[in-house]
């Protein structure tokens, strides 16, 4: 019997090709996926884009045949970044699929799914449905054909895409400002220059824009496109301060997180991105008689709820992951959500996430006023972060057991700290005395680690408590 669980993951798509993600299975997986979600939502056409993996033409072939099987038209769109097939999603008002491994080696692929207007779809919102037909096809009870297959079409919307983030955020009258940009050979390669460019055909704005790796190549020659590690930012840090420029931005290979360097090569936080953007989302909403409401996870700095935690706008703490925040965004008709991981969501974006509309809004707020971006991120980095910090368990480890030694050790030490466990164990020591801390200890969903993050007043402080937490952690047990 076949079992796709090694590759439908919670959220998505994600397997060695043609190991795991051949041909076949992408095949059944369309004719899945327009069965079990596309026809029942009563939809009649699916969008479908790749990004820059040799591996993608032969799947979205593949894919298409599957989904025309049903009935069901497909609009294809050819190469894009994940938001751009979001964007596609909201402007025709149909599912999407997306063909994408993000940051992967190039050996790997997979496959976002989402409903008309980008809503997700997941492991609890047709994703389980999607995976156990898939896997009946393959074993060959197979879906009926319709009695006239669905049409292909294909069209190209970046020009659209382009123009509909420059009208959300206006960067024209900015001061000059150079940025270095480091695509990682992934879709900014595509996006950037019909956005922050003229190559769609847009007027040219205020930006000498210094491109980096531009080049759309799925074997990530120069290094893997995943900005949210360290290494990965090196090369942009280093051209941000030979080019003397005001400051970077790295996307990661499809193109859907945006991470910023300041003009010293300094990596900014993602939390402090989130409060500035949030500030700004929070002004517009309210400039418009309206009361605010802003997501962030759990793990994102306490500078978000301090500079935006105001009595005129709602803040929503979520758990860590895209789905969750997606979802506390359209519960809460959110304007603006961010995560820690880089990932900021758009109510105007149809509550999806778009890290080339963070980046505008980055641009805008920077070129608005005189101060380089090191001052200006400073006001939103007010504490000393850990970072995430991964421990690998042993072969049988009691997670439970780990998470609860830490907890006694730290409530006997604290007694007035306060823990919650919306996503594993949040223990703060904040709001009384000195000193002035709080970590979470959580579980990795998709490996055996127990994640780690710690932030404090100051860094003695988020030292020693990263360090104490860790040596509980590690403990060998008695």
């Amino acid at each position: 019997m076949t079992d796709l669980s090694s590759i439908i993951k919670a959220y998505d798509v994600r397997g060695v090709v043609p190991d795991q993600l051949s041909p076949s299975v992408a095949r059944a997986i369309g004719v899945a996926f327009a069965t079990a979600v596309v026809r029942a939502d009563g939809a009649t056409r699916v969008v479908v884009g790749h990004d820059m993996r040799d591996s993608g033409p032969a799947l979205v072939e593949a894919f298409t045949e599957g989904v025309t099987a049903t009935g069901v038209d497909v609009v294809r769109i050819g190469l894009c970044s994940t938001d751009g097939l979001y964007f596609a999603s909201g402007r025709l008002d149909a599912p999407g699929a997306m063909f994408t491994a993000s940051h992967n080696p190039a050996r790997y692929n997979g496959l976002k799914l989402c409903r008309s207007g980008a809503r997700p779809v997941g492991q609890d919102t047709g994703l389980a449905q999607v995976r156990e037909l898939a896997e009946q096809i393959l074993d060959g009870d197979g879906v009926a054909a319709a009695d006239a297959p669905g049409r292909v079409s294909d069209v190209d919307l970046l020009g659209e895409y382009a123009a509909f983030l420059r009208d959300l955020v206006d960067v024209s009258d900015v001061r000059p400002l150079k940025v270095v940009v480091d695509a990682g050979n992934g879709m900014a390669g595509l996006t950037v220059p019909a956005v922050l460019g003229t190559g769609a055909g847009l007027p040219a704005l205020p930006l000498d824009v210094v491109p980096l790796y531009f080049e759309l190549d799925g074997t990530f020659p120069n290094h893997e496109a995943n900005p949210l590690e360290p290494a990965n930012l090196v090369d942009l840090q280093a051209a941000v301060v030979a080019h003397e420029a005001d400051l970077g931005l790295a996307f990661d290979g499809d193109a859907d997180r945006c991470f910023v360097v300041d003009e010293r090569g300094g990596a900014v936080s993602p939390s402090a991105i989130t409060a500035l953007v949030g500030m700004r989302e929070a002004a517009r909403e309210q400039a418009a008689g309206r009361t605010p409401t802003i997501i962030h996870n759990l793990i994102t700095s306490r500078a978000v709820p301090d500079l935006l935690g105001s009595g005129a706008t709602r803040l929503v703490r979520t758990r860590v992951g895209h789905s969750f925040i997606k979802q506390s965004m359209a519960e809460h008709d959110a304007v603006f959500g961010g995560e820690h991981s880089a990932h900021y969501y758009f109510r105007d974006f149809w509550f999806a996430d778009t890290g080339m509309l963070a980046a505008l809004h980055v641009l805008a707020a920077l070129g608005e006023q005189a101060h380089p971006l090191s001052a200006l991120a400073e006001m939103y980095t007010p504490y000393s972060a850990s970072g995430e910090i991964n421990t690998a368990l042993g072969p049988g480890a009691d997670v439970t057991a780990v998470v609860d030694r830490v907890r006694d050790a730290y409530v006997r030490a604290y007694p007035d700290a306060v823990v919650d466990s919306l996503d594993g164990m949040t223990i703060a020591h904040w709001d009384g005395m000195h000193p002035q801390w709080w970590f979470n200890l959580r579980a990795s969903n998709t490996e055996p680690l127990l994640r780690l993050n710690v932030e404090a007043a100051d860094e003695d402080i988020m030292i020693k408590v990263r360090d104490d937490v860790l040596s509980l952690v590690r403990e060998e047990k008695a």
